[in-house]
């Protein structure tokens, strides 16, 4: 069977007409049926958009002789317009995931400030924390566009894949002395609790400072998990392998489940 053969036999399967099939390709009518006709062959990128559209291998669009598969040359193809949104998309998501944790760590404060009187506390308390869980709530809304990008192998334009490798190690260096600052900031802001529960301080002469080591905690932690995500992000599109054989990545699929079962 010749490819303009597996085109016909692909596009029928799947109830696709001439039209519809050069629309999801960014293409035209004529295009499609130059193919099917044998009198004109697809670009790299076409292919693999037609392998992860079909969910077929390259080698079975490709060769006479290779039989569909379900071995591991399949992939799905990420466009640059798709990777781009993609980062773009992870940027908001870093942004909302931070803010919520945050806020978490930060409605601590109120307790200290207003310790003889639970009821402004407690009120206060609460209005922070919503917001937090409302922020950390949409965030995963946001990530959820792209969850095929984390659960499948990607395949890329090669010249591509090379300019997303470069801001990556740019990027990692950039942001390695941020991560540092973040770090710096929840030690600076965790080692007074440290000393009181050990008891090398004693306590009164610290919970008065509560509120301003709390600040560090609460300023590194945005800070750190921010800067951490978006080197996360290129780090999926880039070693995607690695990402997907990593053992934790299992673990993630559970939490991710429960999460969309909660939000669904």
């Amino acid at each position: 069977m010749t490819f303009s053969e597996k085109l016909f036999k692909l596009r029928k399967e799947n109830g696709l007409s001439q039209e519809s099939l050069a629309e999801k390709l960014n293409t035209t009518r004529q295009a499609i049926s130059k193919w099917e006709n044998g009198q004109g062959f697809p670009e790299t990128e076409k292919l693999l958009m037609l392998a992860n559209l079909f969910e077929v291998s390259l080698d079975y669009l490709l060769k006479d002789t290779v039989e569909q598969s379900n071995e591991n040359e399949r992939g799905y193809y990420v466009s640059k317009e798709m990777a781009e949104g993609y980062l773009l998309s992870q940027r908001k998501t870093s942004k909302h995931f931070s803010l919520g944790f945050s806020l978490l760590i930060f409605s601590t404060i109120p307790y200290f400030l207003f310790k003889q009187d639970p009821i402004i506390y407690t009120i206060i308390i609460i209005f922070i924390a919503v917001f937090g869980i409302g922020a950390i709530v949409v965030g995963f809304i946001e990530e959820d566009r792209y969850t095929i990008l984390k659960k499948e192998s990607l395949i890329f334009d090669q010249n591509h894949l090379k300019e997303l490798k470069v801001r990556y190690e740019d990027i990692k260096k950039k942001c390695t002395a941020v991560i540092v600052v973040g770090v710096c900031a929840i030690v600076a802001g965790g080692i007074p609790f440290l000393l009181v529960k050990k008891e090398i301080v004693a306590s009164d002469v610290l919970v008065p400072y509560y509120p301003i080591f709390i600040s560090f905690i609460t300023v590194g932690a945005y800070i750190f998990i921010r800067t951490l995500s978006k080197i996360d992000a290129y780090r999926i599109l880039v070693k995607n392998e690695e990402h997907i054989n990593r053992l934790s990545n299992s673990f993630m699929k559970k939490v991710r489940k429960k999460l969309d079962k909660l939000l669904s």
